[in-house]
């Protein structure tokens, strides 16, 4: 009657580790992969999305708050600041990737109207 060894091998422990570790990114499935996919593209989605529409609202704002010239602009900017890190908290927020681009686009859009439409239209004090 032979008895199996309590303890494995050296040799076999260290195959079993690195074979265990080296692809540890890559799980079963590719979950692991995907998931930091999905971060990737929400961090993507927060830093170009959520300056996009700080910019537009810093811009809108800059145009239609009833100020001087310098103190709208420094008060609009300083909006934007706030805007910003909001953009970026419902990027992590919002229940999928979609919904996060979609609730990012859809501000950035208005603001885009607005902001077109103001110079297409005219504005006050555009002389002629």
């Amino acid at each position: 009657m032979t008895q199996a060894p309590a303890h494995p091998s050296s040799a076999a422990r260290l195959a079993d580790a690195s074979a265990s570790t080296r692809h540890r990114w890559l799980s079963a499935g590719s979950e692991g992969l995907r998931y930091r996919f999905g971060v990737a593209m929400r961090a993507l989605t927060a830093i170009l999305g959520g300056y996009a529409v700080s910019a537009l609202a810093a811009a809108v704002l800059a145009l239609v708050l009833p100020a001087t010239r310098l103190e709208a602009t420094v008060t609009a900017t300083l909006l934007a600041f706030v805007v910003y890190p909001c953009a970026v908290m419902w990027v992590f927020a919002a229940r999928t990737a979609w919904r996060a681009a979609l609730g990012l686009a859809l501000p950035a859009a208005v603001l885009g109207a607005v902001l077109g439409a103001y110079f297409y239209l005219g504005h006050p004090g555009a002389g002629a």
